[in-house]
């Protein structure tokens, strides 16, 4: 008997842990705090550039978790999507070479598109997505880049390309991302605290022209 309940304690508490995970969550876009965003995307740039692909993977699923609002096994199945695109871009060395990484934004972007506030074109978004990564490292100006975020993120969300709030979001995001460029492989911790300022600022802009 006493094996019995310990085996049946054990089955149901496998069911509740599968239960906790696939259960779907009512995940919001909008729904992120601004500075917890920008921790998290400061690691996960440090994770990219040193190649530390578990971390970024798994700064990756805590972002899409405790900012977005998915489902542990939603935030699982976005996390890899994401990781997979960027570990395929960062050797690739033309544009053409780049498109190997579509697929996976395209994943990227099914996988969010029930979060979003209104319906969008997955491969539109991940087109874009994948133009602005392609575009910085062709060195274009962080101006123009910025404004390629931006039209990303307007899409995303179901505002206007010329929302001021998008626009600072994105330009602001790029300025961070030519600040880390400009110091090299001599970025200091000190830099990457700046790189978490400028980020946190260009979330609360993104916030408050997508609050509900």
């Amino acid at each position: 008997m006493s094996l019995r309940k310990t085996i049946l304690g054990s089955a149901a508490a496998v069911a509740l842990v599968a239960a906790y995970a696939v259960i779907p969550r009512h995940a919001d876009l909008r729904a992120f705090d601004s500075a917890g965003m920008a921790r998290l995307e400061t690691a996960m740039w440090r994770d990219y550039y040193d190649k530390r692909y578990a971390a970024q993977f798994y700064h990756l699923y805590e972002s899409t978790r405790t900012q977005f609002g998915f489902s542990p096994l939603q935030s699982l199945h976005i996390a890899l999507s994401a990781a997979e695109a960027a570990r395929t871009f960062q050797p690739t060395r033309s544009r053409h070479e780049a498109d190997a990484a579509l697929p996976a934004l395209v994943t990227y972007y099914r996988a969010f598109a029930p979060a979003a506030p209104v319906a969008f074109d997955v491969e539109e978004a991940a087109r874009l997505e994948l133009d602005w990564w392609q575009a910085r490292r062709e060195a274009s100006a962080p101006r123009d880049y910025g404004l390629s975020i931006a039209r990303a993120t307007a899409l995303t969300y179901g505002k206007s390309a010329d929302d001021a709030g998008i626009t600072q979001f994105g330009l602001a995001r790029a300025e961070a991302m030519a600040y880390r460029d400009a110091r090299g492989e001599g970025i200091t911790d000190a830099d990457w605290g700046v790189i978490e300022t400028r980020l946190a600022g260009a979330y609360r802009s993104l916030s408050a022209s997508v609050a509900r």
